[in-house]
């Protein structure tokens, strides 16, 4: 099997980490649509949401962890981005377990402390 690899900006990136995170709990409320268009222009949002969805989860997560490996985030990058990621969990008032899970699962594979 070959590697999977992308050749996605940062900006690219930052969209389909969201978009990962908004499909937590299998469903993308137009809230938290909003808030990615908020957090990354529209033809991004558009290209990465095409990609997302034809990715199975295991695509997504080599996706991820090589495009954040190819970019040499920094920890404060890092942090940057699950400041992100919790505000766009906690869009709906609400922190479910599905949501815990991705956010540890995460935390883990990009190293954030």
């Amino acid at each position: 099997m070959e590697p999977i690899t992308t050749n996605w900006s940062r900006e690219e990136l930052k969209a389909y980490i969201l978009l990962y995170c908004a499909h937590a709990d299998f469903i993308e409320t137009q809230e938290e649509v909003d808030y990615i268009e908020s957090k990354v222009n529209e033809v991004d949002y558009k290209k990465i949401h095409e990609e997302f969805d034809r990715d199975s989860d295991y695509e997504s997560i080599q996706k991820i962890e090589y495009t954040i490996e190819k970019y040499n985030y920094s920890k404060e990058e890092i942090h940057d981005l699950f400041m992100r990621i919790k505000e766009l969990f906690y869009l709906d008032g609400e922190y479910s377990a599905a949501e815990q899970s991705i956010f540890i699962g995460l935390k883990h594979l990009l190293g954030e402390d």
